[in-house]
């Protein structure tokens, strides 16, 4: 039977003890004084209030409480200040670029005390060891890290298939909140396939987390009517309303992948409801955590765009607790939850000054004082990268069966940093194969499984991305067990799949069969064990190298992984070839001889 998460965070909690603290009979271990408290189930900011606590847990909030407070306790005068409940991250990923342990110094020092992050990009590479291994590494840290199981929708069919045992394995962890991200078109695709995923979700009394990206109408209806309770894809106000009418808990993105707050802020004019509105990321990448920070970050900008404060804060704590069914533990300041709290200089700037996460004091003026817990990974989580052979410029080739000077092809052609479509073209044929056209800005692009069916390689042609030589390749590919790689040369890609395979894992950049730039991934093949700043100066190096080759996208690497993704329209590509998402369907490479 799964566990429930609220009786998997209090299952050590002494109640007598809080009570006897409440009641005056015991000191509290921490005491909070002279605070203006926000209260998020009021929305009242009340002045000169006192929060004491007792192992980890709040005891009691009120007028100033001296018989709490004896020689043994730790007091904190607030003089003024504000204290918010600890920021809450509803939907994150903290699989990809580094290890969650070098992501939390970061993480922590704005305030953030819980994160629930997807634990899909494991499973593909690893398989439920590795989805497990990955749990366990955001266990035991200063702040709170749930997960949500991998709903495995992919292009890919191998890297779809999960059994049902699995999933129910997972699911029975009381770290474990639900059924991550479900992508809507492959639900109302494949429901014979992923409808008994939902099910065992519900009937483990755990949620089924949403993705309803372009979705309207009869076709998001029939999408929310499968049990599906929130969506962190709504890029307007209008989109945000309709899911809110629908009873969805919609989560406004702020973070790498998508920066969603400013247009979506007109919502505030409508007069709707705002307790089911939620702040998160959706991701932050190494860099934007260091420069910008994090859920702190995207409070500080709701207030900017216009919402109030108040609203600000509780669109990051209470809001995200109660769609989560966490609110009896985190998500206020109140008895009987856990003291997570932050203490900021008023409710209009949001900077921690101080961070108290379970209880105990974790930053201080900026600084961390408890840091994060490195985790021992499996062995089986850093050999995921398992070729059979070394791949030789060969594996690229693009044969055409009959003679012909060129051929018409579909090709993925890139129309933002992100959204790609679907393209027609006419390539020239060269000793019996397809070659690329560098000068027309098209070159080949290829999926290399590196795990379920190793050294199977589909292989394409992109248009778009800038490349004027070399080639580069990255082993986090997403949805897939693939490493992606693009070139002007089979030689240098063949090169770039070789030397990720030598590094267990990792982004590459090749010319002329030598390493320009590289980032060694090994953990997963999708993370860097490095200190998050070494990792920051080798996502630089990629960087700038491919701008000098002409890549100008924001993120090269982001635009590289996503090419295997089964979520951003429109033609993506996995070891077997071109997948259109529009339906879900294979494309053949070649279409016809070109007359």
């Amino acid at each position: 039977m799964a566990m429930h998460t609220a009786a998997h965070l209090t299952r050590d909690r002494d109640t007598r003890k809080l009570m006897a603290v409440a009641l005056g009979e015991r000191p509290a271990d921490l005491a909070v004084i002279n605070a203006d408290l926000l209260n998020v189930y009021t929305g009242e900011i009340l002045s000169g209030q006192a929060i004491c606590t007792c192992d980890g847990w709040i005891a009691y909030v009120g007028d100033p409480h001296g018989q709490s407070i004896a020689k043994g306790t730790t007091v904190i005068d607030a003089a003024g200040r504000t204290v918010i409940p600890g920021f809450i991250d509803g939907h994150t990923h903290v699989a990809w670029g580094a290890v969650a342990s070098e992501a939390l110094r970061y993480i922590i020092k704005g305030g953030t005390t819980t994160i629930i992050s997807e634990a899909l990009e494991p499973y593909p590479v690893a398989g439920l060891k590795g989805v497990i291994d990955f749990i366990e590494s955001l266990q035991g840290q200063p702040i709170k890290c749930f997960c949500t199981a991998p709903a495995m929708v992919s292009i890919s069919p191998e890297a779809g298939k999960m059994p049902l045992s699995d999933l129910e394995t997972l699911l029975g962890r009381g770290e474990v909140l639900g059924l991550g991200e479900t992508y809507w078109q492959a639900l109302l695709q494949e429901p014979e396939r992923l409808l008994p995923r939902l099910e065992a979700t519900l009937q483990a009394g755990k949620l089924l987390e949403g993705h309803s990206a372009g979705a309207t109408g009869k076709k998001l209806n029939a999408y929310i009517a499968a049990g599906i309770s929130s969506c962190h894809e709504p890029i307007t106000a209008q989109e945000v309303l309709e899911r809110l009418r629908l009873g969805l808990h919609v989560m406004v993105r702020e973070g790498s992948i998508r920066r969603d707050l400013k247009e979506i802020a007109a919502i505030r004019l409508t007069g709707a409801d705002l307790r089911r509105l939620i702040l998160a990321t959706d991701g932050v990448q190494p860099l934007d955590l260091v420069e910008k920070g994090y859920m702190e970050y995207i409070v500080r900008k709701a207030i900017d765009y216009g919402f109030d404060p108040v609203a600000a804060v509780q669109m990051a704590t209470l809001n995200v607790a109660e769609h989560f069914s966490l609110d009896g533990v985190i998500g206020g300041i109140a008895p009987g939850k856990m003291a997570d709290m932050v203490i900021v200089p008023d409710i209009r700037t949001v900077r921690a000054e101080t961070v108290i996460s379970n209880g105990a004091v974790i930053v201080e003026k900026g600084e961390v004082l408890v840091m994060p817990r490195r985790h021992a990974w499996r062995k089986n989580s850093l050999s995921t990268v398992r070729l059979p052979r070394a791949m030789v410029p060969g594996d690229f080739r693009i044969a055409v069966e009959t003679p012909a000077a060129e051929v018409r092809v579909r090709l993925i052609d890139q129309i933002t940093d992100l959204v790609t479509a679907e393209a027609e073209v006419n390539l020239p044929v060269v000793d019996g194969a397809i070659c690329s056209a560098v000068d027309r800005d098209i070159i080949k692009v290829a999926a290399v499984d590196r795990a379920l069916r190793p050294g199977k390689t589909g292989t394409g042609f992109v248009r778009g991305f800038g490349l004027t030589s070399g080639a580069y390749a990255c082993s986090a590919a997403w949805d897939a067990s693939d490493i992606i790689v693009v070139g002007t040369d089979d030689a240098d890609m063949a090169a770039a799949v070789n030397r990720i395979h030598a590094l267990q894992g990792g982004a590459v950049v090749i010319e002329k069969g030598l390493v320009i730039a590289e980032l060694a991934m090994p953990v997963l093949g999708l993370a860097s064990d490095l200190p998050l700043e070494e990792t920051i100066d080798g996502l630089n190096m990629i960087a700038d190298e491919l701008a000098r080759r002409g890549v100008g996208f924001p993120d090269p690497l982001l635009t590289l992984v996503t090419l295997t993704g089964a979520a951003i329209p429109f033609l993506r590509i996995c070891e077997e070839g071109l997948v259109s998402l529009k339906d879900g369907k294979s494309k053949a490479l070649v279409i016809e001889r070109a007359s």
